[in-house]
């Protein structure tokens, strides 16, 4: 047969190229054919990058050549590799969407004690406050303490026809829409689940409730990291996670492994940033005075080594307790350093969710626009 580039080309149809299932020639793979007399030179891509498949595809063109063309040529062979680029990852919204609901927000810390639950419960109420439309669910199946928090301990949602399917309402305090497994327990009875009943719960609460409108949804996760993380993240487009932790070692390392639970890849939820709880100590008769019982920016070094926002500190002071018991969280108390830590915590909390929103897809986008001096969060 003549050595020209046509009966080459034939030739090199009868190779596969390596980990494709088309030929050299139909998969593009062949660049180049150039002839010099007797010499050949075959320029070739392809995208297995092991010196096995690239040693295969030489030695299978040096033999159809010479058994199909000229058995005397003189091949040289340039194999390049063109490896896929594998995409970077993004961070997917998993879980099914929620009429009307714009940002999830998950509350989370690695150990409990740290005041996850106070922390959410006054956030609600300030975003609430900045004229944000706020909901929130009590996802601590075995601990839900936000029917005390909000003053509704005796209350129970009632029932709704919306589109001609019975919903539940969620009660609302303080311009907060709230579900709680609270309600539906009494004050005495503990919640003895295993993990599917847990989230079969949740689930009802998600969505056979009729939320209506919401800026943002809090969810108060339980400590740790376990079956009602998991089924929180599988069913719902959660936005962003905050992690709160006290100061001392005990809890940062807890907190860690919060942070680490959010950026699994099966998981793979932007973490907001963290927020620093029980800080500092002041006594009202020292008022110049702090005191690190629990340590000193344990919570704020940790967010710098962790590369994740730091969202502000709440101080150590007995009436966020007392607030917490009677029904009233204390960040509706005005002009205290109370609101403000937690005025500062909130707006950059709105901050993160529009940088999230801004910059990582998939998600619709959001813009800022002012309202009483605060950021808000809008479509």
């Amino acid at each position: 047969m003549k050595l020209d580039k046509k009966n080459i080309l034939k030739a090199l149809e009868q190779i596969t190229v390596p980990g494709e299932g088309r030929n050299m020639v139909e998969s593009g793979a062949i660049k180049n054919v150039q002839i010099f007399g007797d010499e050949v030179e075959v320029d070739i891509v392809i995208s297995n990058p092991s010196l096995q498949a690239r040693k295969k595809t030489e030695v299978e063109i040096l033999k159809i050549i010479h058994k199909e063309v000229y058995e005397k040529a003189k091949i040289k062979i340039n194999i390049k590799v063109d490896a896929p680029v594998e995409k970077p990852k993004t961070n997917e919204i998993k879980g099914k969407p929620i009429p009307g609901i714009q940002n999830i927000i998950a509350i989370a810390s690695g150990k409990g004690g740290v005041g996850k639950s106070t922390v959410t419960a006054n956030l609600a109420v300030t975003l609430a406050k900045m004229g944000f439309k706020v909901g929130l669910l009590d996802a601590d199946i075995y601990g839900p303490s936000m029917p005390i928090m909000f003053d509704v301990a005796m209350e129970k949602p009632l029932a709704v026809n919306i589109d001609g399917k019975s919903k539940m309402k969620p009660v609302e305090s303080y311009g907060v829409k709230l579900l709680s497994i609270g309600f539906f327990t009494r004050p005495d009875q503990a919640v003895i689940w295993r993990g599917p009943m847990a989230s079969k719960a949740l689930n009802q609460m998600i969505f056979d409730a009729h939320w209506g409108a919401i800026d943002f949804m809090l969810i108060d996760l339980p400590p740790g990291t376990g079956d009602i993380h998991l089924s929180i993240m599988q069913a719902m487009p959660v936005t962003g996670a905050v992690v709160v932790s006290t100061p001392q070692e005990v809890a940062l390392a807890d907190a860690r492994k919060g942070v680490a639970m959010f950026h699994q890849d099966s998981i793979n939820v932007p973490v907001l940033g963290i927020v620093e709880n029980m800080a500092y100590f002041t006594p009202e008769e020292l008022p110049g005075n702090k005191y690190h019982i629990f340590g000193k920016d344990g919570a704020k070094n940790l967010s710098e080594d962790l590369k994740v926002p730091f969202l502000g500190e709440v101080p150590l002071i007995q009436s966020i307790r007392e607030a917490g018991d009677v029904g009233r969280p204390a960040a509706l108390q005005t002009a205290t350093a109370i609101e403000a830590a937690f005025e500062e915590i909130t707006k950059n909390v709105v901050q993160q969710t529009v940088n999230r929103n801004k910059n990582i897809p998939p998600t619709e986008a959001i813009k800022i626009t002012t309202m009483a001096g605060c950021s808000a969060v809008k479509k």
